[in-house]
């Protein structure tokens, strides 16, 4: 049966496991994501990103995502799963379909595919991928990524990637819905031409609107015009954010990104956070993704309330 009927939810609510706010074995990971699905999260997320140098402080680095997600896809049965968002740099194109629909099919049809240029030099240096052109390479590999899950095929020639008669086979369980939705993590004017004629979702991380809703309409409106350029309805867009969120023993969340530092977390009571949430809901975002501070199996337990109160209305 489905656990989602019979509730009033008026948003999907997902968080995002530990990156780098310390070193969380896989051990706690599993324990977590099994937790987050027992008490009602909608979804989990894990950040693409595979070293952060900053000056002053010791290099830190998360686990890779997708070995996670294949991990998660199977140590879970119910919540959606994706990387939050996955950068195409770090991928030939058309293994990283691949490798989402392989996710898809193991998890029985609950990966949604975050997708983005990436921004952080350091990494790309040190992992010997190019930082140039980032946004001319993201077009060629979402154009071979986005093909391949939908049509199952293609020819492609490009400055960057080639894809020369590529087949997708297996397909995954979703093969004839076009496969697993795809979500674009960016504000960029152009990324947004680039992706929103044909991602079913959009994603802004809490550092770009300063991690309080009444700041998001500004981005909205990018989205809304993005949309309307292309002549696409922009009510046909899902939209999604993540929300730094603070409960007991936040002591501000250890983040890779030191512009993410310093960002007030949404704080309160069981009640205000739920009345929070559904303000986001009445913006028009759709599905948020929660960064716990701290982001511990103790914070999912004490955010439960909260989802017990959403699913009241």
């Amino acid at each position: 049966m489905d656990e989602t009927q019979g509730r009033s939810r008026p948003l999907k609510v997902g968080i995002q496991l530990p990156e780098v706010e310390r070193v969380a074995p896989w051990s706690e990971l599993a324990v977590m994501a099994r937790r987050a699905e027992e008490v009602g999260f909608d979804s989990l997320w894990v950040g693409d990103h595979l070293l952060y140098r900053n000056p002053g402080e010791e290099p830190k680095g998360p686990w890779e995502a997708w070995s996670l997600l294949v991990a998660l896809a199977v140590a879970t049965s119910r919540i959606e799963l994706g990387p939050l968002v996955a950068c195409t740099s770090f991928h030939n194109p058309a293994m990283l379909a691949k490798k989402a629909d392989t996710v898809d099919e193991i998890s029985g049809g609950r990966l949604i595919l975050g997708l983005g240029a990436g921004w952080n030099e350091a990494e790309y240096r040190a992992f010997g991928y190019p930082f140039d052109h980032r946004v001319a390479r993201f077009e060629e590999a979402f154009t071979i990524i986005r093909t391949l899950l939908h049509d199952g095929h293609i020819d492609f020639v490009g400055r960057y990637y080639e894809a020369r008669e590529c087949e997708l086979v297996p397909r995954g369980p979703r093969r004839d819905s076009g496969g697993p939705p795809i979500m674009i993590g960016s504000n960029g004017e152009r990324m947004l031409r680039i992706a929103v004629p044909h991602v079913q979702s959009w994603n802004s991380w809490y550092a770009s609107y300063g991690n309080r809703v009444e700041h998001l309409s500004p981005l909205q409106a990018k989205v809304d015009a993005a949309c309307t350029d292309i002549g696409r309805d922009p009510a046909t867009l899902e939209r999604t954010v993540a929300i730094l969120v603070g409960l007991t023993g936040a002591v501000s969340r250890a983040s890779g990104d030191v512009l993410d530092r310093g960002i007030a977390p949404l704080t309160g009571s069981p009640e205000e956070l739920a009345e929070a949430l559904r303000g986001y809901a009445h913006a028009g975002i759709a599905h948020v993704q929660l960064v716990l501070d701290p982001n511990t199996l103790a914070a999912i337990e004490e955010f439960a309330p909260t989802l017990e109160l959403l699913d009241r209305g």
